[in-house]
């Protein structure tokens, strides 16, 4: 029983060939096709507003350097805002409840903005392994604590993702179970577990916004700590 709750987790195959792939491509089909209505089409526009607050939000604490990098950043929190969000329906799969995945995502951008500082500010970045001030004795640990500190980022940043949407479906799933059991039973119960139910969704459908905008957000402070 306990083996069937994280069946949803497991990456769904046809004839042998991964599907996740389409999981994660499905999300740019809700994108809509400039038209001839593109300034009249209240769908755009909306859309149109969010994606310039939300590279507003992102851009805001990097200096103007930092700037070229808004298009990657947009666009990724906007693929793990729908992956998220599509994710949350029933029947479906989410790709960012894998490990490997959020792994693929974090360590390229995170590397990025490392090599990024490491070639335009040399002294600088490795500058952040010894903080201002250290007494003697301390300048071998604390150089290896940061620099545990510094590789440990990309981890951090897949398993955050990961944990929390993770922990948020087997919730849902659980929920439902007990609603779905308690119902021919102990109606008035099984209604107060859907209430839950539907409480913990609208939930979930926060933290699937917030944990795509906290990961993107990490990447542009680690991106301002290198520019």
């Amino acid at each position: 029983m306990n083996l069937s709750f994280f069946d949803q987790f497991t990456s769904p195959h046809l004839l042998g060939i991964p599907l996740i792939l389409i999981s994660m491509l499905f999300p740019t089909l809700l994108l809509p096709s400039p038209t001839n209505r593109w300034v009249t089409n209240r769908l755009s526009t909306l859309q149109l507003w969010f994606i310039h607050l939300t590279t507003k939000q992102l851009m805001l604490p990097l200096n103007k350097g930092g700037h070229k990098w808004a298009l990657i950043l947009t666009s990724l929190m906007l693929l793990l805002l729908m992956i998220n969000l599509l994710g949350l329906l029933p029947y479906t799969f989410t790709p960012t409840t894998q490990l490997s995945m959020n792994m693929a995502l974090a360590f390229p951008l995170w590397l990025a903005t490392l090599l990024t500082g490491l070639r335009n500010q040399p002294t600088t970045s490795l500058g952040h392994l010894l903080p201002e001030g250290t007494p003697t004795p301390l300048i071998p640990a604390l150089i290896l604590i940061e620099t545990v500190s510094l590789l440990i980022r990309p981890l951090a940043l897949g398993v955050r993702l990961t944990a929390n949407l993770t922990a948020g479906h087997l919730l849902i799933q659980l929920i439902s179970t007990a609603t779905t059991a308690l119902l021919p039973i102990l109606p008035t119960v099984s209604a107060l577990t859907m209430l839950i139910l539907l409480l913990l969704t609208i939930l979930e459908i926060a933290v699937a916004m917030i944990q795509a905008y906290v990961f993107v957000l990490l990447l542009s402070l680690y991106l301002q700590e290198n520019i």
